[in-house]
């Protein structure tokens, strides 16, 4: 054998020891990869590490992966309203408002948990199938949102837990705990998110650019921040998001008095704060207090934003600039970071799954049985019984006949509410109510539309496009409409189509990343007005001959009328083009035809015979909702612009009651109605918001007397929209039961099929001390012929306030008492029960006095007893 020359030897050996020694570092664990290091130690340690450009990246809620230090890509934003959104085979509960009417924060609590189990499962099976982290499928959730819904036309107000400081705090606080998990464990289960801090509910058309300087302290000490301050210190919630508007002349997401002096000083909050999404680009391109993206993003993060959300162009990518100018220094950038990356090391996001218990929950939790029983339970508890004329309800299974009707009776999306994502199956309240009754005595018909007093005949069968009727639809797996087709489908129906539940469009066409184009041709028999109905979430643009009729481009599905005028013997070439963008879910609806008017002569005829109707009505999540840039008659971008039934549905309601039938009118919104007729034209009301994926067989349950329902207004029913006042006013004046009694349907009002008494109430202690607590109890008596639960309720008052509420709940109690027995209930009032703003000291505080404690079922004070209390 050859012997190598030394010099060669010498190189192969110095070029082993180097390959020994790479493979060495690789092996070597960096501190902040050892999990048995302390969060926040890994997180220092890892900044250390870190470029600038790097950082950056990081505060971003689409975080990029770092490579040279095996950090993965993480996403912040996903939603969990109501159950784990924008994903498919997850249970969805009832909208917020919806649960806030159950008054349980208990149950609450296990729905959230359940909530959170799903949201593991969903996120390690995609994980586990080799993917991505990706917005609306990560372990970060923006939720629970616990603004006040101070004005009944802000169409985000479902998602809130109602009108009331405390109900929100309790509710809120229930939420974060089963989101996150308990509170000694290792690993946060999820993190989750109170927003929008602060003051904020609408209107959605101006929330870029509102300015609220007329709120004065003690509304924001005892309205507006309440919740918050209850997360952070009772639920130890892990981020706050700060919201659009500015307050006091300052955007939210650039207050260093509510992001430093209030959250972090005054409530010692610790955790991250993330900006709403775009929230910091509006300081520059609505707000106008900051001159471009670079001094944006450095105002943003010296005010305590750490996470900036936005569609697309980062101002905080343009950090390192900022530093260069000056503007700010990387050690408050560090300050920013450390707080983000606190956060994914409590997830576990850096450790091997095999260490997080929770990355352990399986798919088959999805959706199961427990979970499906839970969204029955709480659309039970939360359907508010808001008039019983004679006792019609609850009906009788053995009717000769029951008619049902209403846009809403067959909508299934509908009970979904907002923010969600796609059950399995859901219950509508037309197939709920025929589990109840046999098919000969049950009749269907839609009879209205929600909102548009005319229905539209599809003309869509008098299209056609090379020969074949219909719609040609071709697809391609990318999102510009180019390279190799990827399907051609015949569609001769109205167009309806959805990936949710992971349907595809068609066969090979992707579930993301995926366009279309839908291409037909109508030749028009005769000279009239034609409408298109639909919309889509993703981008969507309809065009007639070349010209674009609608364009947009929306996260969720919005639907809207679009009005041609065609001319008999011309041909009108028809196009879609639409492109799945971003995570979004794809859908896409559209028909095309003429508007009749609705015939209600026609609807009377078919109800011979019948003398019960259970009328399904009221709003939907295509009419109230975020920023929509579609609006309807008496709606604007998603909020409204008056509280009454849309006039359809009341004149069908009206023409039902003159032909003499009884009428049962269950109405879902997620808002207050002002139905002072319908308390006229109804016999009957049942408030049933938006019921989640089990509503209609909780409202059969309940309308058929299965169930006895307990829910409470958790918002004021006004009579009518005159006194309503400026949206845009943030003054509480007249506004909610703790500053007006004008209502038609007071907060805390629900009635049930029995009868309860509340008895006197006692006080543990009459006399106590700013820092003492006491307890009120007393006697609930259920006097009727049905077992039932009350929900009883303590208000307090500060005797001799002049300018503060006229009460405020500081208790409740769910109280299930069998027909003819009674049952005691005892409700702890802690100290700052009677807490209030004072303004000798500038600050919420429990000042000696007497006050007055009111106890019963409702806040209107014909339902309510009062005993004092006297602090000294």
């Amino acid at each position: 054998m050859k012997k190598k020359p030394i010099a060669h030897l010498r190189k192969w050996l110095c070029l082993s020891a180097l390959f020994l020694l790479t493979v060495n570092i690789r092996a070597q664990q960096y501190p902040f990869q050892n999990p048995k290091l302390s969060s926040e130690e890994r997180a220092k340690d890892l900044i250390l590490r870190l470029t600038l450009e790097e950082k950056a990246t990081l505060m971003c809620d689409q975080s990029d992966a770092v490579p040279r230090l095996d950090i993965k890509k993480f996403n912040w934003w996903s939603e969990a309203l109501h159950g784990y959104a924008n994903n498919g085979n997850v249970t969805v509960f009832p909208e917020p408002i919806g649960m806030a009417a159950s008054f349980n924060d208990e149950l609450l609590y296990d729905i959230y948990n359940a909530v959170s189990d799903e949201a593991r499962a969903k996120y390690h099976e995609w994980i586990n199938m080799g993917n991505e982290n990706k917005r609306f499928l990560s372990l970060s959730v923006w939720t629970p949102n616990v603004n006040i819904f101070r004005d009944p036309r802000w169409g985000r107000g479902q998602e809130t837990y109602g009108e009331d400081p405390y109900l929100t705090s309790r509710m809120g606080v229930a939420v974060v705990k089963g989101l996150q998990g308990p509170a000694d464990a290792k690993y946060r289960k999820l993190l989750a998110c109170a927003k929008h801090y602060a003051v904020h509910s609408g209107p959605e058309w101006s929330r870029h650019e509102l300015n609220l300087n007329d709120v004065d302290p003690r509304e924001l000490y005892e309205t507006y921040l309440p919740a918050f301050k209850a997360l952070v210190q009772e639920g130890d919630v892990r981020q706050v998001m700060c919201a659009y508007q500015r307050l006091d002349d300052e955007p939210c997401c650039g207050s260093t008095r509510l992001l430093q002096r209030i959250l972090r000083e005054e409530w010692g909050y610790k955790y991250l704060v993330v900006s709403d999404c775009g929230a910091v680009t509006d300081f520059f391109t609505s707000h106008k207090v900051s001159s471009d993206a670079v001094h944006a993003a450095s105002k943003a993060v010296l005010s305590g934003t750490d996470v900036e959300c936005v569609w697309n162009n980062y101002p905080y990518k343009t950090l390192p600039k900022a530093v260069e100018k000056g503007l700010i220094k990387e050690e408050d950038i560090d300050k920013s970071l450390m707080r983000v990356l606190i956060g994914r090391f409590d997830l576990g996001d850096f450790d091997d799954d095999s260490m997080v218990p929770w990355a352990q929950i399986p798919p088959s939790i999805l959706n199961n049985e427990k979970h499906r029983q839970l969204a029955l339970d709480m659309a039970r508890q939360s359907l508010t019984l808001l008039q019983n004329n004679n006792h019609i309800l609850p009906l009788s299974k053995k009717e000769n006949k029951i008619a049902v009707i209403g846009p809403n009776a067959g909508n299934e999306p509908m009970l979904w509410g907002n923010y969600n994502g796609t059950p399995v199956r859901t219950i509508s309240i037309l197939n709920g109510i025929k589990t109840k009754l046999a098919d000969n005595t049950f009749f269907y018909d839609k009879g209205c539309d929600l909102v548009e007093d005319k229905v539209t005949q599809s003309y869509i069968g008098q299209c056609a496009f090379e020969g074949k009727p219909g719609f040609k639809a071709t697809y391609w797996n990318n999102s510009e409409r180019e390279g190799a087709v990827a399907a051609t489908t015949q569609i001769t129906n109205p167009i309806k189509l959805t990936t949710a539940g992971q349907h595809e469009f068609a066969s090979g066409v992707k579930l993301e990343g995926f366009s279309a184009l839908y291409e037909t041709e109508f030749v028009a028999k005769k000279t009239e007005d034609l409408v298109f109905k639909g919309g889509a979430s993703g981008a969507f643009e309809l065009l007639v001959n070349g010209d674009t009729i609608r364009k947009y481009n929306n996260w969720r599905l919005l639907s809207s009328k679009m009005s041609i005028k065609v001319e008999a013997g011309k041909k009108y070439k028809i196009e879609i083009r639409y492109a799945q963008m971003n995570d979004w879910q794809a859908n896409i609806e559209l028909n095309f035809g003429k508007e009749v008017d609705v015939d209600y002569t026609s609807l009377i005829k078919k109800l011979k015979g019948i003398d019960v109707v259970v009328f399904a009505g009221g709003l939907s999540g295509e009419l109230e909702g975020e920023e929509m840039p579609v609006s309807y008659p008496g709606f604007k971008g998603g909020d409204r612009t008056n509280i009454e039934l849309p006039s359809v549905q009341r004149n069908c309601l009206k023409a039902l009651k003159e032909a003499g039938k009884k009428v049962i009118f269950v109405n879902c919104s997620g808002s207050a109605i002002a139905l002072t007729p319908e308390t006229e034209t109804c016999d009957a009301i049942l408030q049933a918001w938006y019921a989640g994926e089990s509503g209609g067989q909780a409202i059969a349950d309940v309308l058929f007397g299965d169930y006895n329902p307990s829910g409470k207004l958790p918002i004021s029913f006004y009579k009518n929209s005159e006194k309503l006042g400026d949206f845009e006013d943030y003054s509480m004046k007249g506004r909610t039961y703790r500053y007006t009694t004008d209502v038609l349907f007071p907060f805390g009002f629900g009635l049930s099929y029995t009868n309860f008494e509340i008895g006197a109430a006692s006080l543990s202690k009459s006399s106590i001390n700013t820092c003492e607590s006491t307890q009120i109890t007393l006697t609930v008596k259920n006097s009727g012929s049905m077992d039932g639960t009350e929900i009883v309720q303590v208000y307090v008052r500060k005797v001799n306030d002049i300018d503060g509420p006229l009460k405020t709940l500081k208790g409740f109690k769910r109280v299930e008492v069998k027909a003819g027995s009674s049952a005691k209930a005892v409700i702890d009032l802690a100290s700052d029960s009677f807490e209030f703003y004072d303004w000798e000291q500038r600050k919420m505080a429990v000042t000696p006095g007497e006050y007055e404690v009111f106890y019963g079922n409702s806040s209107d004070a014909k339902n309510l007893k009062m005993v004092k209390i006297t602090i000294n």
